[in-house]
């Protein structure tokens, strides 16, 4: 089966390890967050490391060690998040980028652009708070 949407697994990986922070209170573990997500531990250990590097996790090495929020919850959208592992969404009229469409008029319409402007909106107007 096609999928119409998807996002990648380090996009979900970075907002599901988020939310597990968030919601732990305390340290949480790489392995805890691999397990739970059901990814690799090299895979969530790199992400979770690039939304240190972005400010929004503290991490500890060691037995004990693991992430916590540097920021409060309500200080950082579901769009900050993707944003910082994706990089920028953007809102396209083509789905190719292309300035000329060989057709002259998209195929697909509109659909394109509200899908994507809907996914930003919805990524800009809620945080990891609204997920505890």
């Amino acid at each position: 089966m096609a999928k119409i949407v998807s996002y990648s697994e380090a996009a979900s990986i970075g907002m599901h390890g988020m939310v597990l922070v968030a919601r732990a209170g305390e340290t949480i573990n790489v392995q805890k967050i691999a397990e739970i997500t059901g990814s690799s531990r090299h895979h969530v250990a790199k992400i979770m490391q690039r939304l240190v590097k972005e400010g929004f996790l503290f991490s500890n090495r060691g037995p004990s060690g693991g992430f916590q929020l540097s920021v409060d919850p309500k200080e950082i959208t579901l769009l900050q998040i993707y944003e910082a592992i994706e990089g920028q969404v953007k809102i396209l009229d083509c789905p190719h980028d292309k300035p000329v469409c060989p057709f002259g008029k998209c195929i697909l319409g509109t659909v394109v652009t509200q899908m994507s402007s809907l996914f930003r909106d919805h990524l800009s107007a809620n945080t990891l708070a609204d997920l505890l």
